[in-house]
Order: structure tokens, then C-alpha cells, then sequence
């Protein structure tokens, strides 16, 4: 299903995927492809699909268009995030060392503390955004590095490129976390990295309707083995979830500018108001990542800004209309959260204090409602706070 990429922007190309990839009706998009099972003319020989958990259509077309766009050998498209995380911990043998940043979602760490026992894991939580920590982290040697940036909620920066080739000298395979920015954004692969995840669900998807999640790898060989795990383990991306995020991938450009403008706009706003503490955004100057951020980043900062204010933090949530308090970012509308007793809730009150998750803290995923409306709601919250 791929098609001719030649010289084609990358807004061209989220565009066209799935644009006249149905062969057998002529639709200017590809169907959704409901078959468990693909009829054999040859007992012995497989076509391009055989059985839906191995691989299907509408998947197909979603898994190179991602691909393509993350700059990748191939992608492997996962049931949720989580599920796509999981699926890269079937790479690390048995006993090895896993180094993690001390600040990845709290979903993922919740994950590497539970296989660490049962597959007798060594999890090292260390700063990424210190090249000598990590490195010190990495230093007798680790079979995976999982990186996040900018990292859930707090936002810092980590040189992808530094630490992948950290992560390389160490003997490890390299992951990044994208979600928060999304290949529009932000692409691992061409800094260094070996593997990218992200949840579908959030910005690639962009809609809030289905919950799915990615693997792209570098290179062939681990396109394979992640492909056999998918296929072993029956955690692919059903049909329909497929059809919904290759819709949303068709406008993640035009989205992800918006949004990243939006917030950078509104961090500003909350950074010079009397009743804000602290605004976290890579977009300001003012952020210890931001020189980073710059650089490695297509020149956008995403939608997520966090904060912490004076007031009270219910009253403040409370005196929101147009920030549904909900889990989950990247949509088209605006979210707040509490990520200490939301998101993050799963982490011990230890680690939360050690990646800088205070109780207070609250997290804006900017959508696409006018700005100057967004900003009234948050002032009028603030004042009541």
C-alpha cells in the first residue's frame, strides 16, 4: 500500500494517507476492512493478509502512513499505548537492565514495575535531561532505554541524540515516547533512535474517539520481531480504531500547529498573571529545555502547558467551562487534569516528588477553541481560585 513519496512535504503526505488505497471499489478512501480471515487460493501460500491478528487492511494502510511520516522501516499498531510499550519490553531478554526516564507517564511506570519481577527487569529511573546521570545509569551496560520528551507533565527537554548515542554505547536499544508531540512535531528516528511509541489516542488521532497506539522502528530486522510479537501476543488495532486514526492523521499538521500555537499564546498569558506560580512550556524562553526544544522540535512546542497557581486548585478547576476535566490530550478540545490524582495516580507519592508531580500541579491540553476564548475561561477560573 505505499505509494510514491518523492519530494512531498510532510503535510502532503498525512493528506493522502489512505487517499486512493481501495483496489477493489475505487473509493477515494480506504474502506474499513471488517474480515477475521482471507481466503487462500493455495493451501501452502499466504496473500498479503491471512488473518486479521497477524495484519488487515485497514491497519495496513494506517502502519505505513505512520511509518512514512516517522521517518521509519516499518510500524507495528497496537490495541492502546500501554499495549504498545508492552510490546517493546518483549525485546528485552530476561534479567536485563531497563534504563527509564524518572519523569515518563506514570502509566508506563506502572507497567515497568509490574514485569520487573516477573521477568526479573533491573528498572533504573534516572534524570534524562542529565547527560551524566544517564550515562552513569547506563554505565554497567542495559538492554533498553526508554526515553520521553517532552516528558508527562512536567515537560522537560531531553537531547534525543545525546542520550540515544548514550543509550547505543551502553549496548541498549533506544525508545522514545512521541506522544505529546507526535512526528508533525517531533521524530526520534532522525535523532538517533530505535524505536518510537505513541498512543494513537492523543494527538495523532486527535478526536478523542478511539484509543490505539504505535511502534515504529528503524530499521527491518526490528520491524520483524516486533511484528512476530504483535501476531504471538493478538494485540493489534482492530479495524474501525484503524479507520479513525488515519482520519485524524489526514489533519494532524493543520492540528498540531493550532494547538502548539494556542498554548505557547496562553503559556505567556498565565506567566505574567499575578495568581500563577510556576507555567511549564518549552515554548518560552524562559524554560531550561527551550534552546533544546528548538532545535530538536519543527519549531512547535505541542498543546500541553503545566502549572501551579496560589489559589485553590478545586476552586480553580471548578471555574472552568471551556476545560473539561478529563484524562487524556491532544484533542480538539481543551482538558484539564490534576495529573497527581488522575494521570499520574498510579506512581508512589516517593516518585511523583521525584519527577517534580506536586498534588497541586494541573495540566492544560490546549485544543482548538478560539484563544482569546480559552484565555477568558482560565483568567475568570484564576480570579475565583
Amino acid at each position: 500500500m505505499s505509494r510514491k513519496t518523492v519530494n512531498e512535504a510532510f503535510a502532503t503526505r498525512a493528506a493522502r494517507a489512505g487517499i486512493n488505497a481501495d483496489p477493489g471499489h475505487g473509493g477515494i478512501t480506504a474502506p474499513i476492512n471488517v474480515a477475521a480471515t482471507y481466503v487462500r487460493t493455495d493451501p501452502a501460500i499466504a496473500g498479503p493478509f491471512d488473518y486479521a491478528r497477524t495484519n488487515a487492511p485497514s491497519r495496513a494502510v494506517l502502519a505505513d502512513a505512520i511509518a512514512g511520516l516517522e521517518g521509519a522501516a516499518g510500524a507495528c499498531l497496537t490495541a492502546s499505548g500501554m499495549a504498545a510499550i508492552d510490546l517493546i519490553l518483549n525485546l528485552v531478554p530476561a534479567g536485563a537492565r531497563i534504563v527509564a526516564a524518572h519523569d515518563c507517564y506514570g502509566g508506563t511506570q506502572r507497567l515497568f514495575n509490574a514485569r520487573a519481577p516477573q521477568r526479573g527487569f533491573e528498572i533504573v529511573y534516572a534524570d534524562a535531561t542529565d547527560l551524566g546521570a544517564l550515562e552513569m545509569a547506563l554505565a554497567p551496560g542495559a538492554a533498553l532505554l526508554f526515553l520521553e520528551t517532552p516528558s508527562n507533565p512536567r515537560l522537560r527537554i531531553t537531547d534525543i541524540e545525546a542520550a540515544s548515542a548514550l543509550g547505543h554505547a551502553a549496548g541498549a536499544v533506544v525508545a522514545v515516547d512521541n506522544t505529546v508531540l507526535s512526528p508533525a512535531i517531533q521524530r526520534p528516528i532522525a535523532l538517533g533512535a530505535d524505536l518510537v511509541v505513541s498512543s494513537l489516542t492523543k494527538i495523532i488521532n486527535g478526536h478523542s474517539d478511539m484509543v490505539g497506539g504505535v511502534v515504529c522502528a528503524s530499521d527491518t530486522d526490528l520491524v520483524e520481531q516486533l511484528a512476530w510479537w504483535l501476531n504471538a501476543s493478538g494485540t493489534g488495532l482492530g479495524p474501525f480504531d484503524a479507520f479513525l486514526a488515519t482520519r485524524g492523521l489526514r489533519t494532524l499538521p493543520l492540528r498540531a500547529k493550532a494547538q502548539s500555537e494556542a498554548a505557547l499564546e496562553l503559556a505567556r498569558r498565565l506567566s505574567a498573571h499575578g495568581k500563577v506560580v510556576r507555567v511549564d512550556y518549552p515554548g518560552l524562553a524562559a524554560h531550561p529545555g527551550h534552546a533544546l526544544a528548538t532545535r530538536q522540535q519543527q519549531g512547535l512546542f505541542g498543546p500541553l502547558v503545566s502549572l501551579e497557581i496560589k489559589g485553590d486548585p478545586r476552586a480553580f478547576l471548578a471555574g472552568l467551562g471551556l476545560f473539561s476535566l478529563a484524562q487524556s490530550l491532544g484533542g480538539v478540545e481543551s482538558l484539564v487534569s490534576v495529573p497527581a490524582l488522575m494521570t499520574h495516580a498510579s506512581m508512589s507519592a516517593a516518585a511523583r516528588a521525584h519527577a517534580g508531580i506536586s498534588d497541586s500541579l494541573i495540566r492544560l491540553s490546549v485544543g482548538l477553541e478560539d484563544v482569546e476564548d480559552l484565555w477568558r475561561d482560565l483568567d475568570a477560573a484564576l480570579e475565583g481560585a
